[in-house]
């Protein structure tokens, strides 16, 4: 089952992983979302929160990402670590609006 949190800011998130872990979710399997891939990055990083990678979405789709837009990219990882299609449209549109999306799977 797949939790997912929408945040404002990184201080917002923080508080949120934290309500995560103390709910007994693992932060490696805390995703961090940004549209910015610095953003994402350096949050992710600040955070201690899992990176979606080839574990979880396998050699074909992690080469795939290295030549797709920043959009199809989020919508691609967003669908490996288990939200669908719809799901995954949806949450990039929160973050084409700045905010950051939190995905925590049990």
């Amino acid at each position: 089952m797949n939790t997912v949190k929408v945040c404002e800011n990184g201080v917002q998130a923080q508080e949120v992983v934290n309500q995560l872990t103390a709910e007994g979710y693992d932060r490696d399997n805390i995703y961090l979302f940004a549209h910015g891939e610095e953003r994402s990055e350096d949050l992710t990083d600040a955070l201690d929160t899992g990176k979606v990678g080839i574990a979880e979405q396998g050699l074909v789709d992690s080469v795939k990402n290295i030549f797709n837009k920043r959009g199809d990219e989020l919508r691609s990882e967003f669908e490996a670590v288990g939200l669908s299609k719809e799901e995954a449209e949806k949450y990039e549109r929160v973050l084409d609006g700045g905010e950051l999306v939190l995905v925590a799977k049990k």
